[in-house]
């Protein structure tokens, strides 16, 4: 097995609809607030990883800038992901990790994350402290 690395460079995906509705449920947020780069930051922090990007979930691992890949989702289509993410590991000789990040509180509707992952719970300060000041809904709502 490759040696872990020293400094974890991490790529946060970000399923927005999942992530808002879990939100929504968890906090009571009503419309999608977040800023994704203090919400990745924020995760990163706390685990001692480097963030090195944040995008919308598109596709993973395969150009090798990566070690950690933070899926914020619960959606567990998303598992597959986690398979595939361990399968290229294993054919390019590298260590890497993926790990769902989520929020959570005692109304949440789901309370795990994504399986096969490491589960990152977002709590409510967390959570809070990466909104995103812009409300981007039209204004005839």
């Amino acid at each position: 097995m490759p040696p872990e690395p020293k400094t974890k460079r991490a790529v946060s995906f970000i399923d927005g609809q999942n992530l808002f509705r879990h939100a929504k449920d968890a906090f009571g947020h009503h419309h999608p607030n977040y800023d994704p780069l203090l919400l990745a930051e924020a995760v990163c922090a706390r685990q001692g990883w480097f963030s090195q990007q944040v995008r919308f979930y598109t596709g993973l691992a395969r150009n090798g800038d990566l070690d950690v890949a933070i899926v914020f989702s619960q959606d567990q289509d998303l598992a597959e992901v986690a398979s595939e993410i361990r399968d290229i590991a294993r054919s390019t000789n590298r260590w890497l990790k993926i790990a769902s990040a989520y929020p959570g509180s005692s109304t949440a509707t789901s309370r795990k994350g994504i399986d096969r992952t490491d589960w990152i719970v977002l709590d409510r300060r967390v959570y809070d402290r990466c909104l995103d000041p812009r409300d981007y809904r039209p204004t005839d709502w």
